[in-house]
């Protein structure tokens, strides 16, 4: 199985909180995810393959993995207060999602309902 993680910066630490108290259903899980979001990760010890940083092309990036089926699910806690600059790839990644039927979590509860179930 291969997961997207991204996160608006705001979210961060956020999803870094969640993969770690999570840990144990993240065993055996290729980890994708844009590169500050990455390095987030990788500076609490999680293995990650790092594409570019969201305003840079790395939502583009997961985006194309969803649409060639190199990935199972994405994870993207969105800050929905916040203003984002690429709010416009934001959406593609979302549309994207939906076209390919890949399950998209944009918050830890929806996020730990969709990993518990591939578990089961």
């Amino acid at each position: 199985m291969k997961v997207a993680l991204i996160a608006h910066d705001g979210k961060k630490a956020e999803l870094v909180t969640f993969v770690l108290q999570n840990k144990d259903l993240f065993s055996g899980v290729t980890l994708v995810a844009t590169s500050t979001t990455g390095a987030y990760l990788e500076s609490a010890g999680m293995v990650v393959e790092k594409v570019l940083s969201g305003p840079k092309g790395g939502d583009a990036q997961i985006a194309a993995m969803v649409a060639t089926q190199q990935l199972d699910i994405v994870f993207f806690f969105r800050d929905p207060l916040g203003k984002h600059p690429h709010e416009p790839d934001v959406q593609m990644l979302m549309r994207i999602c939906d076209v390919h039927n890949i399950p998209l979590a944009t918050n830890p509860a929806a996020a730990i309902l969709m990993l518990s179930a591939l578990h089961e």
